[in-house]
């Protein structure tokens, strides 16, 4: 008797496998992401985001400020990505960016969700450049996947900044590729 259509080989199976785990679990790199690396990875489960401006030195810090839930604490999603577009020196910035998820157990799995409307957001940006303060962030972002300790999605955002002795000039940075952090 000789074997059904449906019978897999151990070599198939595990080659399935592979590939499913791989495609689910959103590892590889998608067409027209961004080249930043992720150094930075924090997510509060019950905080408070508190955006710093320091006008005198020109600059602005994102952090968290822990809240029990009973007190409106939500989950916070603090990144960093740093960038060197080409080889040369002076081009290097980093991209900080705070997300206010809200409660993260309402946000359903590969929906993609407003930056700046349905999810509160912030950046910065640090660079051998003019110094620039935030005006919006617009784009959104995607929960790929919720866990005990790390929660990862997509992100695909348009950063705007505008210069602080300068409030003609603007800068964007585009910032699109997978974002994740641990608690």
């Amino acid at each position: 008797m000789s074997p059904g259509p449906f019978l897999a080989s151990p070599r198939r199976f595990l080659s399935t496998v592979l590939v499913l785990t791989v495609l689910g679990c959103d590892i590889l790199p998608h067409k027209g992401d961004t080249e930043g690396e992720q150094q930075q990875a924090q997510w509060h489960t019950s905080a408070r985001l508190v955006v710093d401006t320091d006008p005198r030195l020109t600059i602005i810090r994102l952090r968290a400020e822990p809240l029990d839930s009973a007190h409106g604490g939500h989950h916070l999603m603090l990144t960093r990505f740093e960038f060197n577009p080409t080889p040369t020196l002076g081009d290097e910035y980093a991209l900080s960016v705070a997300l206010d998820l809200g409660d993260v157990r309402a946000l359903r799995r590969a929906t993609p969700y407003s930056l700046g409307s349905q999810i509160p957001a912030h950046a910065t940006v640090s660079c051998l450049c003019r110094p620039l303060r935030a005006d919006s962030v617009r784009g959104t972002f995607t929960m790929s996947q919720r866990g005990i300790a790390q929660i990862y999605g997509r992100i695909d955002a348009t950063l705007f900044f505008t210069a602080w002795d300068d409030t003609s000039r603007h800068a964007t940075y585009r910032l699109r590729q997978r974002i994740d952090a641990l608690r």
